[in-house]
């Protein structure tokens, strides 16, 4: 019995003392558990691989042909714009000339009954009025296609728009101004299509003056 109390005296004593061990033994494992490998610690350290080396020449030849390529396609785009321009240039022309054809036929078709009727041996004053139907449908034709014809007589000379032929004396008009329209001259909107051919007044005519008596007493 004796011994056994002992015995239980000193499991009882050892207790408390194993009790006191276990906090440091619990905060011994934490540390060792929050401490990264040795071998993580040595690869952080360790420098990483540097990229590839890119060789000069070929990344310039990489660029030289993509230049090109984009250089070969922008002349291919100039070139079919260029090709579709003068194709839509060549139209627009084909249409003017078949607005004005369109526009002149009555006209020739008047000339041409004129000219027919001028071998009949009409009048000349018939033939005189059928003319000048078809100078009015010349006329109306030139405006309908945005055409229109000068006022030049009577006008202060225009070097813009006229063309002087000759200077005349004239009674009924000052100098500089236009006296007589050889030609007439016409315009397209702002554009010249031809200037007016004219005669320019220099003034009125000079007047020599009538001989007297006088003279004819020193002429004898």
């Amino acid at each position: 019995m004796a011994n056994d109390q002992n015995s239980n005296e000193n499991s009882a004593s050892d207790t408390p003392g194993n009790a006191s061990d276990s906090p440091e033994t619990a905060d011994t494992t934490s540390a060792t558990q929050s401490r990264p490998p040795a071998a993580e610690v040595a690869g952080a350290s360790t420098p990483s691989t540097p990229p590839p080396a890119v060789d000069p020449l070929a990344a310039m030849t990489t660029e030289r042909d993509k230049l090109k390529d984009q250089l070969l396609r922008t002349l291919a785009d100039f070139d079919n714009y260029r090709k579709r321009a003068r194709r839509d240039e060549e139209a627009a022309k084909h249409r003017g000339r078949e607005d004005v054809l369109r526009e002149l036929l009555p006209v020739f078709d008047n000339l041409e009954r004129a000219a027919t009727y001028a071998k009949t041996g009409a009048d000349a004053k018939a033939i005189g009025d059928g003319i000048g139907m078809v100078l009015k449908l010349f006329e109306d034709a030139v405006v309908r296609l945005g055409g229109q014809r000068l006022k030049s007589l009577g006008q202060p000379f225009d070097p813009n728009i006229h063309e002087a032929i000759q200077q005349v004396e004239s009674a009924e008009h000052a100098a500089g101004i236009v006296a007589v329209e050889l030609v007439p001259g016409y315009q397209l909107g702002e554009r010249l299509l031809r200037p007016a051919m004219v005669a320019v007044s220099k003034g009125q005519p000079s007047v020599e003056p009538a001989p007297t008596g006088d003279d004819d007493t020193k002429q004898n």
